[in-house]
């Protein structure tokens, strides 16, 4: 009677832990509602981007063999940008308007987008069914670094950039515009984001 007890919990607490783990999986996969056709420079959205220290998106020079060739759009106007051109040292941070550790994360790094200049940081409004919403965080956070926007996962899984597990996602690119380090995580200062640059750049506070 006792083993059979011992081996029922045991199929009890293995059974909890994929259920937890089941829920886990769905709650995450909730949290991308893209598979949109949103437009991201409405007039609406133009006029809201003024109110806003986001400047124009960035001159990007020819298309390298880093990262994918996809153009995307200026978020709240501006020229477009195609991410095969992007060089670095720069930091490139996926983030939506609906992600609570985005939302913990963005004055950390618009604070080290403003302490210093040799690594610059782009941020890309990752399957965001809320452009406007993303600008209100933008400004709420004083972000003053470019913002581009990707509503339909254009960038999710273009070699060589993998599928984020989670949001916040940041990629460290060098000088030639090649990954040098990829993590899901959420950096709750200026300091941890400058250490996390002279780990994977060399350089950057």
């Amino acid at each position: 009677m006792r083993r059979r007890s011992r081996w029922g919990s045991g199929v009890a607490l293995l059974t909890g832990v994929l259920v937890l783990l089941s829920a886990c999986a769905s709650s995450h996969e909730a949290h991308y509602p893209g598979g949109t056709s949103l437009k991201v420079q409405t007039p609406d959205l133009v006029a809201l981007k003024k109110h806003t220290d986001v400047p124009n998106c960035p001159k990007v020079g020819p298309q390298g063999s880093g990262l994918p060739a996809v153009t995307l759009s200026c978020l709240g106007g501006g020229r477009s940008v195609d991410v095969a051109g992007l060089r670095g040292p720069l930091i490139l941070n996926f983030w939506a308007s609906w992600c609570g550790g985005c939302k913990q994360e963005m004055p950390a790094l618009a604070a080290y987008a403003k302490s210093q200049s040799g690594v610059k940081v782009l941020g890309v409004d990752f399957l965001d069914p809320a452009p406007d919403k993303a600008l209100e965080l933008a400004a709420s956070s004083k972000v003053a670094y470019p913002l581009v926007a990707d509503p339909n996962g254009a960038l999710d899984r273009r070699a060589p950039l993998p599928h984020p597990p989670g949001l916040p996602f940041t990629v460290f690119l060098d000088a030639k515009g090649h990954i040098a380090h990829a993590e899901a995580t959420v950096f709750g200062s200026e300091q941890e984001v400058a250490a996390a640059a002279r780990k994977y750049l060399g350089t950057g506070g």
